[in-house]
């Protein structure tokens, strides 16, 4: 592809910013990003308060996320941030330890159990399954394998493995055709409790694309990144340093593939472009609360197209910031095993406090609005 050609990011979040670096990286710099709010990061917003920063999306990373510390690097910050720990209740408010054998006498078979269910799971990724973590899970649904290694050199790797049909499974249906249902335990905590749905709908490949084997382990042993102006940090500096920062306020109306280009209409003007990339949401406008603007309202797609766009699902995910009386402030996050099932749509999952030095700031709280059997539950 020619170096000049003329390239529309639509989307300043993570991953339109990232395309611009990953482009700018390779030589193309003749790229626009227009955003249509009046911020970058997307999911990673971190809004002040009473002079720090708190997390309204994204929270964490961890080592295997390569693709973040590429942009650490390109930028020259790092993960900063207060380091997190957290302990568990159950629905009624009472403090558990549902990993800890010494305090689960009675609990002692099943956790030697998860734990040998767990090295079996590992090992079957890794065999059964190779080609399972592979960025892009191209080809998956046919038995084949075709993109980038989880590694700090994303390598290409590509192959066939007619086992990775499997990964079209719910995740809990996964689990149990290989006899490791008990790893649902661990993996939890990190998927369901931060609004990427219920284990009897998500299918096994979207599950493990977020939380490979390696990811997981690094959220169960605590070894997580943070930084201290948030996450919305990383793609502010990202967007200072990139030579074509996001337009932000940038209203899309319309775009237009015709002749071998692309127009887009933006805030009544029509630019033109020779390709366009999309990162934002790819779903269709179906009238419900927080779907307000789906694609096809603007975006010229042809009917194979549509087709797919409307076999997207997306969740329903309420994040939301309260204060506390001082006497009641949690002194550590807490996760609620409790809540993360179906039965419990709707009730806190995970309450997040950043900072531990004071009791005057916000507690972040997270619960699922949404399940494929369940009315969507009010806000």
């Amino acid at each position: 592809m020619d170096k000049n050609t003329r390239i529309c990011i639509i989307g300043g979040g993570p991953a339109g910013l990232s395309a611009g670096m990953y482009l700018e990286k390779k030589g193309y710099e003749n790229y626009t990003i227009l955003e249509k709010s009046d911020r970058v990061g997307g999911k990673c917003w971190s809004p002040h308060f009473n002079g720090r920063r708190y997390e309204m999306g994204a929270i964490m990373g961890v080592p295997s996320y390569y693709a973040v510390h590429d942009v650490e690097e390109f930028c020259g910050i790092t993960h900063d941030g207060p380091k997190l720990n957290r302990n568990y209740k159950n629905k009624d408010g009472k403090i558990i330890e549902p990993f800890e054998p010494k305090k689960n006498i009675l609990k002692i078979p099943r956790l030697l159990k998860m734990k040998k269910q767990l090295k079996k799971f590992g090992e079957l990724l890794e065999t059964k399954y190779k080609g399972y973590d592979l960025n892009g899970h191209r080809g998956v649904a046919q038995g084949r394998y075709d993109g980038f290694a989880v590694t700090p050199g994303r390598e290409p790797v590509s192959g066939e493995n007619d086992n990775l049909k499997d990964l079209a499974l719910p995740f809990s249906e996964f689990c149990k055709k290989n006899g490791v249902e008990l790893v649902q335990d661990i993996w939890i905590g990190p998927f369901t409790s931060f609004g990427y749905g219920y284990f009897d709908e998500i299918p096994a490949a979207y599950v493990l694309k977020y939380l490979d084997f390696q990811t997981c382990m690094n959220f169960v042993k605590i070894n997580l990144w943070t930084w201290q102006q948030g996450t919305q940090y990383i793609w502010e500096c990202l967007d200072a340093k990139l030579k074509n920062p996001a337009r932000l306020n940038s209203n899309i109306t319309k775009v237009e593939r015709k002749d071998g280009k692309v127009y887009v209409t933006v805030n009544g003007a029509v630019e033109e472009y020779d390709k366009v990339i999309v990162t934002a949401p790819f779903y269709v406008n179906d009238g419900n609360e927080g779907c307000d603007n789906g694609m096809l309202d603007y975006f010229d797609a042809r009917e194979d197209e549509k087709e797919l766009f409307s076999k997207i699902e997306y969740e329903r995910y309420t994040v939301q910031a309260v204060t506390t009386d001082p006497k009641d402030h949690p002194e550590i996050s807490y996760y609620v095993f409790d809540n993360m099932t179906p039965d419990r749509l709707g009730h806190l999952m995970v309450y997040y406090r950043r900072w531990r030095d004071t009791v005057d700031q916000v507690i972040t709280t997270y619960a699922l609005r949404k399940h494929k059997n369940k009315k969507t539950h009010p806000l």
